[in-house]
């Protein structure tokens, strides 16, 4: 089953409006008019279930080595669920509680976290 048609991604307090532009067994991908930015989920199952949901984003910008000329860049940034086969241990709710865990911690004070870690800390 696939999320709501479209997806909307914030960017810079832009809203990016995402339609579904792919459906395949166990994965969907929603992209932007200019292909830009897509939001893509998949699950994978085997010895353990792997759920990925992943925020690719581009843009173009002047080149560091001829300022002169642009160049096209990009980013990813995805969350991983990696579980037990068939969720043994794990309920929905567990893996949400899990989940909620690890975005108060690194939502504490104005991203600190998060902000750290983008800057290299560990």
């Amino acid at each position: 089953m696939s999320f709501a048609d479209p997806q909307s991604v914030t960017i810079d307090a832009v809203p990016i409006s995402l339609p579904r532009t792919s459906v395949g067994v166990n994965k969907s991908e929603y992209t932007s008019a200019d292909g830009l930015v897509k939001l893509s989920s998949s699950s994978n199952y085997g010895r353990r279930t792997r759920r990925v949901l992943r925020l690719d984003h581009s843009k173009v910008t002047a080149d560091p080595y001829i300022p002169a000329n642009n160049i096209k860049v990009s980013m990813s940034c995805y969350i991983v669920f990696d579980v037990p086969a068939l969720n043994v241990g794990y309920t929905t709710a567990n893996q949400l509680a899990v989940y909620d865990g690890l975005r108060d911690q690194a939502a504490i004070g104005p991203d600190t976290l998060i902000t750290k870690l983008l800057a290299g800390e560990s």
